[in-house]
């Protein structure tokens, strides 16, 4: 017994010699000091587009060349009607007040109301638009003015009906919290192509925050920096970017160096990449308070652009925040995404559609026209659409639908894909995607394809395991693409 303590005793040691730490802190690499002297670098030595061992977000390649390099996903949290923008149902009109067939509903689950509520035929007009004579709301007349530059997906499906969970697994391909975001994904492949700002920039413009928080544009267990560093409108974009009274740029840098070297220290002894995360962070603070003021001063846009987007400069709103994301991704910004928190209605549907459109159908349509005119919609996506859809049933009282995950619409534009088509079909009550279904994880993988991904490659180990964006699941969507 005593041999075998001995043996042990010995092993242990051993193990100990060739440990991580004893690798960072004792083996001569400097990895800590290496990443300190990268982190501090003159900004002139800084722009090389060459990806450095110590900056997991300089830029990357995919597995391929992808038709887009960033992408502006306008989220609609509270899910739109399909039935009331997109997605025109005259047999809901003329059942309007009936009762549905009761095979529809063998098996629906709905999240408050009795399956067996009566149809509500929309109660506004549509008419074509563009070259295909794509049917759109009066609701949406601004984006009838771009509808042959976007790609109108009207089969969509998810798997959950109430608004956390399908909040999440629109943003992360599953249901569950912890998961890395959509954004999150995107900066872990590509890296970033600006050295000032974040990679992955965050905006909520709606009545309220989103139902399913910060979760949905997290980086779940990717390394920290690749989540979304949310913005606010007026003049402090980031709270707490400015220094202090008495804090002068001297000061504050001789704070940062110290406060790198304590950091770096630790890196080298303990080898924990949050650590390397923390120090790229206040670095790259101290270089927004530089650059963040001036690129969130929509102020300095000509006034015709302001008009356009109906952009107001120094208020919070849908519109500066499609303008700033036009800003954003021209300053190297990979991924911007903008929450509008307040399309569930349950009840007040004609009004509530109605202020929700006069918030964001001309700033939607002006992005696109105005990423057109730059340039820029070549090689961006621009994202529109919620978590799910709203029943062919009232609720409210004659006035309302509730969440409907069976089918619904949402539109992109740029970035490879069809433009001027309107793809898949919804049954003749639009309950039930019927024709060329896109299920989220075929969407995620048909937007990482377009950003030069097979999305069965782009995984991340994770107790044991490689997980992915679409999970399990998943195929391209050919017919969406060019």
């Amino acid at each position: 017994m005593k041999r075998l303590t001995h043996f042990q005793h010995a092993v242990e040691e051993q193990r100990r010699a060739i440990s991580r730490r004893w690798f960072f802190r004792d083996c001569g690499v400097g990895l800590g000091t290496i990443a300190l002297h990268s982190l501090l670098a003159d900004r002139a030595n800084a722009g090389a587009a060459t990806p450095s061992l110590t900056d997991p977000m300089a830029p990357k390649n995919g597995h391929f060349k992808g038709k887009a390099k960033r992408v502006i996903y306008l989220f609609m949290a509270g899910a739109p009607s399909h039935l009331d923008l997109f997605d025109n149902k005259p047999q809901l009109t003329k059942f309007n007040g009936t009762l549905p067939p009761p095979e529809l509903l063998k098996g629906y689950r709905a999240a408050f109301i009795n399956p067996d509520a009566t149809l509500l035929g929309t109660k506004f007009n549509y008419s074509r638009h563009g070259k295909n004579g794509i049917e759109l709301s009066e609701l949406l007349p601004h984006l009838a003015g771009v509808v042959d530059d976007i790609t109108l997906i009207k089969s969509m499906q998810t798997d959950a009906f109430n608004h956390a969970p399908a909040q999440i697994m629109m943003n992360t391909g599953s249901q569950q919290f912890g998961r890395p975001s959509f954004g999150a994904w995107t900066t872990y492949g590509l890296g970033s192509e600006s050295q000032d700002l974040p990679a992955y920039v965050v905006f909520s413009t709606g009545s309220k925050g989103t139902s399913g928080g910060a979760s949905n544009w997290g980086p779940g267990f990717l390394p920290t920096q690749h989540g979304g560093t949310l913005f606010r409108g007026g003049s402090e974009p980031v709270l707490y970017l400015g220094n202090p009274q008495g804090v002068d740029d001297a000061l504050q840098k001789d704070s940062l160096e110290t406060l790198n070297r304590l950091n770096a220290k630790r890196l080298g002894v303990v080898g924990d990449p949050e650590i390397a995360a923390r120090i790229s962070a206040f670095e790259m603070a101290y270089r927004m308070q530089k650059v963040a003021p001036e690129v969130m001063d929509i102020s300095r846009e000509p006034r015709e652009v302001l008009e356009k987007y109906g952009a107001e400069p120094g208020k919070s709103s849908f519109a500066n925040a499609c303008l700033l994301s036009r800003r954003l991704i021209e300053r190297g910004v990979r991924f911007v995404q903008i929450f509008h928190e307040s399309w569930d209605q349950h009840g007040d549907l004609k009004g509530g559609l109605t202020r929700n459109c006069q918030a964001t159908d001309r700033p939607s349509a002006a992005l696109v026209r105005d990423l057109k005119e730059r340039g820029l919609l070549e090689d961006t996506i621009v994202i529109w659409g919620g978590e799910f859809g709203r029943t062919p049933m009232v609720q409210g009282g004659n006035d309302g639908r509730d969440h409907h995950p069976n089918g619904f619409s949402y539109w992109v534009a740029g970035g490879g894909f069809k433009p001027g088509i309107s793809w898949g079909e919804t049954d003749d009550l639009g309950f039930n995607a019927a024709k060329d279904k896109v299920h989220v994880h075929d969407f995620h993988a048909t937007l990482l394809n377009q950003l030069g991904f097979n999305h069965e490659k782009l995984t991340y180990r994770f107790q044991g395991r490689d997980f992915r964006l679409t999970d399990v699941h998943g195929e391209v969507v050919t017919g969406l693409i060019t």
